[in-house]
């Protein structure tokens, strides 16, 4: 059986286990596997909060409301076998990153943990009963135009709008550019970008790349006349993708006059008529920030040698580079296409070997993992980045169209791509050995510890830091 049906059916497996075994797992858990001690109100409320209903609420971008318990109740095994899946396409929260290998401390990560996946097993096997409704969290309040995930911007601009029509082929091309209000260069801590369409919560047509969304990615830059190096390079906008927040000693400059521009935006059609445009989000750091240090402008992928075999699953793809300057890796975010079904991220120096971090991917919800702060890999000159992509091209990915067909590189969202989009920063050696010292010291790191991705941080230079 290949490696990756292996780890989802463990992955079930333990969760069964979980179940049947939950008077000595669980806090509300009774013995011989009765359930209906976990309660909606007090047990999975909370839960939802906090990683459902953003989502999952009136007037959000999900097809049903999780807020209430009449809301909740009639979607309960729907939810104990999406949260079961985990770290594969499909699952939800969309969130894929496997929790038994590499560094597991991410920011706005929304994922459950097992005894959280297992408690919701319980609550519906048990009959999704509401318990106390005492017990209930207040409701969470948004505003009615969907709340800015990474908070409010300060500046908000938005493209023109996208005419899709029902069965039209892919289009990528040029965008009107569009100019941004901004009266002084400010330096940006994060953006986000939503779409904002009149697609209907339910009914999409088909199902197709990315459900609801008929933007596939757009590569955007901004552009000033004003001033010397005036162009801005930013994170590539993909479908269902979530916000960037930038490394605190690294933010981007946003340059009074600027224009943003795109010459690569790919609008794909979801099976119906659909207009739709994006909205983009900065929010700014104090006017007096200065940036300790620059992106790493290093590209890890392969454009060129995919050959994605019909009806075969766990197909790999390889990509390595080799990095010039000691950097820090301040997140993960594997771009692959509808065959894509998980992304490996792992670091060479010397003899160690050492993954990253391994993520599923699901191309309904392209997701960018951030590192937190005292777990960004720091790597020294000379460290080569690999990177291991997993496709599955057969019935069983419901992403793919016709498993038939060989795939190979290209635009579309019927082609591929492979590649790691990940944010890297670039350090002098002097900067490198400063920011091992300070995670030392914030991690109280003594001699027999491992740090996964600081492969020198318990090797201390002469003089000691």
């Amino acid at each position: 059986m290949p490696s990756s049906s292996r780890r989802r059916l463990a992955s079930l497996g333990f969760i069964t286990a979980v179940v049947v075994l939950a008077g000595g797992t669980t806090v509300h858990a009774q013995q011989g596997g009765e359930h209906a001690d976990v309660t909606f109100s007090r047990d999975i409320a909370p839960v939802f909060q906090r990683s459902c209903v953003h989502c999952h609420r009136s007037g959000g971008v999900a097809p049903f409301s999780l807020e209430t318990y009449e809301d909740a109740r009639p979607m309960a095994l729907r939810a104990m076998r999406r949260t079961a899946i985990r770290d594969r396409m499909g699952a939800m929260p969309p969130w894929y990153v496997e929790k038994d290998i590499g560094i597991q401390h991410f920011k706005n990560d929304p994922s459950l943990t097992d005894e959280e996946v297992a408690m919701i097993a319980e609550w519906a096997r048990g009959g999704a009963p509401e318990g106390d409704p005492a017990d209930m969290p207040p409701p969470l309040e948004f505003d009615d135009s969907g709340a800015w995930q990474l908070g409010e911007p300060d500046v908000v601009v938005t493209t023109d709008e996208f005419l899709v029509k029902a069965g039209e082929p892919d289009w990528w091309g040029d965008i009107t550019p569009v100019e941004i209000p901004l009266e002084e260069d400010r330096y940006v801590k994060s953006v986000e970008i939503r779409e904002i369409n009149d697609v209907p919560p339910t009914g999409t047509g088909r199902e197709t790349v990315g459900g609801r969304f008929v933007i596939h990615h757009m590569v955007w830059s901004t552009r000033s006349e004003e001033g010397e190096g005036g162009r801005t390079t930013w994170p590539v906008h993909e479908v269902g993708r979530n916000g960037d927040v930038f490394d605190e000693d690294a933010g981007r400059l946003l340059r009074k006059g600027a224009r943003l521009v795109s010459n690569s935006t790919h609008l794909h059609s979801n099976g119906r008529d659909t207009r739709a445009r994006l909205e983009f989000g900065f929010r700014f750091h104090p006017r007096d920030y200065e940036p300790k240090y620059r992106e790493s402008i290093l590209g890890l992928g392969n454009g060129s040698d995919i050959d994605i075999r019909a009806d075969e699953k766990d197909q790999e793809l390889h990509a390595y580079t080799v990095l010039q300057a000691p950097t820090k890796i301040v997140s993960f975010e594997p771009h692959l296409h509808a065959p894509g079904d998980r992304m490996c991220l792992e670091a060479i120096w010397g003899f160690n070997v050492e993954t990253l971090s391994c993520v599923g991917y699901d191309h309904n919800w392209v997701r960018t993992y951030i590192f937190e702060d005292d777990h960004q890999p720091l790597l020294p000159a000379g460290t080569v980045l690999h990177i291991t992509g997993y496709m599955n091209n057969t019935e069983e990915n419901f992403n793919i169209p016709d498993p038939r067909n060989w795939q190979g590189s290209g635009n579309r969202s019927v082609a591929n791509m492979f590649i790691d989009l990940g944010m890297r920063l670039q350090m002098t050696q002097e900067e490198f050995e400063d920011e091992m010292a300070l995670r030392r010291a914030r991690l109280n790191l003594g001699p027999n510890d491992h740090v996964i991705g600081c492969p020198l941080c318990l090797v201390i230079p002469e003089g000691g830091r």
